[in-house]
């Protein structure tokens, strides 16, 4: 008994560390208020945005002219250039869905894989000429169905109570 007691306070101190060092998180605002559209919208469209830069810095090389014949090196540190402005879009918009109360670290990261291929499906269409085969479409609607799922139901709350 004396473990879990140990276990429970060792938690307790941890949490207490974390806030002190994080701040408090936002109270999760109530379904009626506008400012909760506000956060949901806010952080798609960041989502959106740095998987825009995501797709281009993971597979614009393979059809932007001006890398044909440069070296290996050369097209990863171009790459890196652009998914930095990914990093810089990402990190607020899971920071800022996480921190409202909006989602849980599963629901963005589902949410983020669903945006992630919706963008590539239109990069692959429009730049890599690349046609939408029954199997992928199948593939993303189940993904969708996913996000679905992960997004229709409240999650447990961040700390797991």
């Amino acid at each position: 008994m004396a473990t879990y007691r140990n276990c429970f306070s060792t938690i307790k101190r941890k949490v207490e560390i974390s806030k002190a060092f994080y701040g408090p998180s936002p109270p999760p605002i109530p379904a009626h208020r506008p400012e909760r559209v506000h956060y949901l919208m806010k952080t798609i469209l960041l989502l959106t945005a740095s998987n825009l830069f995501m797709t281009v810095a993971w597979y614009g090389h393979l059809k932007f002219k001006f890398l044909e014949g440069k070296s290996l090196f050369f097209i990863i540190l171009i790459s890196w250039s652009i998914a930095f402005f990914e990093y810089c879009l990402m990190v607020p918009a899971n920071r800022l869905g996480y921190l409202s109360g909006e989602f849980s670290g599963y629901q963005l990261k589902i949410i983020q894989e669903a945006i992630t291929l919706g963008i590539f499906m239109v990069f692959a269409w429009w730049v890599l000429k690349e046609k939408l085969t029954w199997n992928y479409a199948v593939s993303f609607a189940l993904i969708m169905a996913a996000v679905y799922f992960a997004t229709a139901f409240r999650p447990i709350s961040h700390d797991g109570h």
